[in-house]
């Protein structure tokens, strides 16, 4: 049975390492097609299948790159929906990233048969689909994995999430461009694509060190509702406390004084976004 609540221990929860290998090789994957994509539709495309056709100009390949992009960064507003709605980040991260393999294997696939750009749009809108979908997911699932007693350890882990980011985008577009120079487009797609496959091994690997937590389903709006009172209701209790301590310390400051007269200051904080109210009292 799956776990829906985070543990109460205070070390660092056992799904993070499939978390970050998974960031780290879909990263990799993205990134490095990303690399070669506009190389490949300017100088690779029209050579691709039976017969040759005229070179695609930069202008247009940026262009379309450039759409590609926006898709990718559209689609995540569904995933959120989905992920939310129906069937929690998990469910929604391993299912988008089998549709992000498949998308990454048309890629590959490129040539084979039929004509060439009708597998780039398949596959570019399959990658969109399924790399912007989890999007929204992968971060909030990190999160998710900690409760009240480790939740210090959260900083160092996404600093290790952002670094295997940075280190799978680096090594991508270092070694991809230069895989399809020498080794064509077929192994230049096709290594994005086996990370891509590694990555969604390694999650689904970790799927009982996880913890799920299940979609707030058609009542999410409540839920958001009902989350926002309670951080309101901890900010004022926050601030209440902010008010005591600081009227408990500044009452003490006359008592340290030597001179006959003294300054006392009052302060009022009355909400956690309203500025303190200062006072100024001159007494003998």
């Amino acid at each position: 049975m799956a776990n829906t609540t985070a543990s109460e221990t205070k070390k660092m929860p056992g799904g993070i390492p499939y978390i970050i290998g998974n960031e780290a090789a879909e990263r990799f994957s993205f990134y490095g097609m990303k690399a070669a994509l506009v190389i490949f539709m300017t100088q690779y495309l029209h050579l691709m299948g039976n017969t040759a056709g005229d070179p695609m100009s930069s202008a247009q390949a940026t262009a379309n790159q450039h759409y590609f992009v926006s898709f990718i960064y559209l689609t995540p507003l569904f995933g959120a929906i989905i992920s939310d709605r129906f069937l929690g980040k998990y469910r929604t991260i391993i299912w988008l990233s089998i549709v992000y393999c498949v998308g990454h294997g048309a890629l590959a696939l490129m040539g084979i048969a039929g004509p060439a750009v009708w597998w780039l749009i398949a596959g570019l809108g399959l990658i969109g689909i399924g790399g912007g979908g989890i999007k929204p997911c992968v971060s909030a699932h990190v999160g998710d994995q900690f409760g009240i007693n480790n939740q210090h350890l959260l900083t160092k882990v996404f600093n290790w999430f952002y670094f295997s980011i940075n280190l799978g985008a680096a090594l991508s577009n270092l070694l991809i461009p230069w895989l399809l120079k020498w080794y064509g487009p077929h192994w230049a797609f096709g290594i994005p694509g086996s990370l891509m496959a590694l990555a969604t091994l390694m999650f689904w690997l970790g799927r009982s060190k996880f913890v799920h937590i299940p979609p707030a389903g058609k009542n999410s709006p409540k839920n958001f509702s009902q989350r926002r009172d309670s951080s309101r209701q901890r900010s004022s209790a926050a601030s209440s406390s902010s008010s005591l301590f600081f009227g408990r310390f500044l009452t003490k400051l006359p008592r340290a004084g030597s001179s006959k007269r003294s300054i006392w200051i009052e302060i009022s904080l009355e909400s956690t976004f309203s500025p303190p109210r200062f006072r100024r009292q001159t007494r003998s």
